[in-house]
């Protein structure tokens, strides 16, 4: 596959984890009322769950979310490095996109998926103002990103699977293609409060719903990361 302009896949190929785990079991987390005031006010309903409107991307990207999304430890926890093949889920505007692009090298490819139109052109002008030469962009369908059959080290989803309504096709989708022993590893906030940024509490997942989507699309749940401020990385294998 040639390396175009844009891509929103992110996958690792045959990177070892360097699993930053805190432990195999679940907390069970319960749900909390809704916080007035949240940017996902604005979000439009659609055959998607709730997506996010693209005139308000400059919500998800203020000057500090480098410091509480913590993007290296997240690829870290993946084994995301240089030469990983990786497809970035709901990219949005590309914000994890590019570290992804620049994490990977020029050997390495990103897959960066939206089903937004206005999503993908918006990743590939910051892709062509950043000068990454490994992303691709891809327009994918509401329960399929449309991605090449065991093709993709690692699969990431930030802050997306709230969005999604049929789940369960869409990480179907996601295990083929994703190489054997590929990763798949969700970020999701956390729904027993605790602040920060992030969707109201009622739109939230918990890490107990995400886990039995997983396994029921045949995935293998490997482990958890939460040391992260305000969310939780669900770390699964095919």
């Amino acid at each position: 596959m040639q390396h175009s302009t844009v891509t929103r896949v992110v996958a690792t190929a045959g990177v070892a984890l360097s699993l930053a785990l805190t432990g195999l079991a679940l907390p069970g987390e319960a749900q909390a009322p809704r916080q007035p005031g949240n940017p996902r006010t604005s979000e439009m309903q659609r055959g998607h769950g709730r997506l996010f409107a693209p005139q308000d991307l400059g919500m998800l990207e203020g000057p500090d979310r480098e410091a509480w999304q913590r993007p290296d430890q997240i690829m870290d926890a993946l084994g995301i490095g240089e030469g990983s093949v990786v497809a970035d889920l709901g990219a949005g505007g590309g914000w994890f996109t590019v570290r992804l692009a620049r994490r990977v090298g020029p050997n390495g490819l990103v897959y960066a998926e939206d089903i937004q139109p206005q999503m993908i052109e918006a990743i590939e002008r910051r892709v062509e103002r950043e000068g990454l030469r490994n992303v691709e962009t891809v327009l994918g369908s509401p329960d399929n990103p449309t991605l090449p059959e065991e093709r993709i080290d690692v699969v990431l989803m930030v802050d997306s699977f709230q969005e999604v309504e049929d789940r369960l096709t869409l990480l179907r989708h996601v295990r083929r293609a994703l190489k054997e022993g590929g990763r798949l590893g969700i970020v999701g906030h956390r729904t027993n409060g605790g602040g920060g940024p992030g969707p109201a509490l009622e739109d939230r997942v918990t890490p107990a719903e995400v886990r039995r989507v997983a396994e029921a699309a045949g995935l293998r749940f490997v482990g958890q990361n939460l040391s992260l401020p305000y969310q939780y990385l669900l770390i699964f294998a095919r």
